[in-house]
């Protein structure tokens, strides 16, 4: 018996109530440990590797299998690649099974093998059928051993395996309950060795636990090439796939659907989304520029001040870090000299984003301002910089990437950092060059 991290994956030979390597509480579980015997040592001796020279090793150039999802061919770095093990975790009912059921039965070309663990075949059919979607290459079957999986992916020998969901799989040989750290553990570590020796790519569903975090030992994201986060509020139409992990692309990629009835559709021009539209003119609105991955999105900033009528002032945010948003009120109060102590102020990131991208922090700043002082701020400008504990602006990286986005969508002005000067690109946009955040008031009033 031994006890093991669910949070980080350190093994214990007794319990503890604290982890010593996440100094987390109440995160060892017991499983049982299996010690090899003759059997095993004789078949892994069958398998020695060697040493080998990194000149004597040929560069394996894989071909990407491209899906009909272009954002979904984003976020995994340009395609699914070859013996490749992906994890997509989310919410239960945020459309994990119907994405990848979505992209199987797009994928006509290929076989497709879908295990459902959770779910019937006749189930999954109305899924389809719901989706309008069918494919003579798809097939379906509803099993949780994994030694029957793994023989059936051997006769009709796939070219992509998605397993709905790894917490339901066991491992007959192995001791523990469905869903155990044990079970997990060994029925990801066979499906990389099978991912692997075959070049088959998988795609493991896999549960989240009530601190939103993926289900299981943390063993499991290390194990796996990719974790996708399938994020997004229930009431809302909008769903976003972040990339967190990925050997194979960039991470925090980000992918936007928009949830119909026909099934997630990807959204080709998010930055348009993000924003409400210009057939309005209200105070405490500002435009910024956030960037995910390698995408620049143009967000809406929302903000609303009032007179705190009791107790301590209230400060909401909904899509960004309360700390920040802390912070900033600081530095707007103490460099320039407007009263935020006895307000309550309300932040929020339209379309259900949450993000912590720096460059947001003159927006935010000048949305605060705009509904303190009632004063509308024009759609058509922008505002893309840090801002210090100074007061002052900092640059941010890939600036010409965002101020390209700006101009495509229609702005006129865009005010940024003073230390950005000189583009290799031409603008037709107004360009602004601003020190910091009292300057920049100044100018507006």
């Amino acid at each position: 018996m031994a006890y093991v991290c669910t949070n980080c994956g350190l093994e214990y030979v007794k319990w503890q109530g604290k982890c010593d390597a996440c100094k987390e509480w109440n995160k060892l579980s017991a499983f049982a440990t299996k010690s090899n015997t003759k059997r095993d040592i004789a078949e892994n001796k069958l398998n020695i590797k060697y040493p080998k020279r990194l000149d004597e090793i040929q560069a394996a150039t894989s071909k990407r299998l491209l899906s009909a999802d272009a954002e979904f061919n984003r976020v995994l770095g340009g395609g699914i690649v070859p013996g490749s093990l992906v994890l997509l975790g989310g919410e239960p009912g945020i459309g994990k099974s119907t994405l990848l059921l979505q992209v199987a039965l797009q994928l006509k070309a290929v076989k497709i093998l879908y295990v459902s663990g959770e779910e019937t075949e006749h189930q999954i059919k109305l899924r389809a059928a719901r989706l309008g979607l069918s494919s003579p290459n798809c097939f379906l079957l509803q099993e949780c051993a994994l030694v029957q999986i793994l023989k059936h992916a051997n006769d009709l020998a796939p070219t992509l395996l998605v397993i709905d969901s790894i917490q339901t799989l066991y491992a007959e040989e192995e001791e523990g309950v469905i869903g155990s750290i044990n079970q997990i553990r060994s029925c990801t570590t066979r499906l990389l060795d099978y991912a692997k020796n075959t070049d088959v790519a998988i795609f493991l569903i896999g549960h989240i636990n009530k601190d939103g975090a993926l289900a299981g030992p943390k063993l499991l994201e290390h194990m796996v090439d990719t974790v996708l986060q399938f994020e997004g509020d229930k009431p809302c139409l909008y769903r976003m796939v972040r990339t967190i992990k990925n050997r194979f692309g960039p991470t925090s990629e980000l992918g936007i659907y928009e949830m119909k009835v026909s099934g997630l559709h990807g959204v080709t021009n998010p930055s348009s989304m993000l924003l409400s539209g210009k057939d309005y003119i209200l105070s405490g609105i500002a435009i910024g520029a956030c960037l995910e991955g390698t995408r620049p999105l143009m967000l809406e900033i929302q903000s609303l001040v009032t007179a705190t009528r009791y107790g301590n002032p209230q400060r909401n945010a909904t899509g960004y870090d309360p700390r920040r948003l802390n912070m900033l009120l600081a530095v707007l109060e103490k460099r320039t000299g407007v009263r935020l102590h006895d307000r309550d102020v309300f932040l929020n990131i339209t379309g259900g984003l949450r993000v912590d991208d720096t460059a947001l922090d003159l927006a935010i700043c000048m949305a605060i301002i705009s509904a303190l002082k009632d004063k509308v701020i024009s759609n058509f400008k922008c505002f893309i910089a840090e801002v210090g504990l100074g007061g002052e602006l900092r640059g941010v990286h890939r600036m010409e990437h965002r101020i390209a986005e700006a101009e495509k969508l229609g702005f006129k002005e865009v005010f940024i950092a003073a230390q950005h000067e000189g583009f290799s690109k031409a603008f037709s946009i107004k360009i602004n060059l601003i020190k910091n955040l009292k300057e920049l008031i100044t100018q507006l009033n």
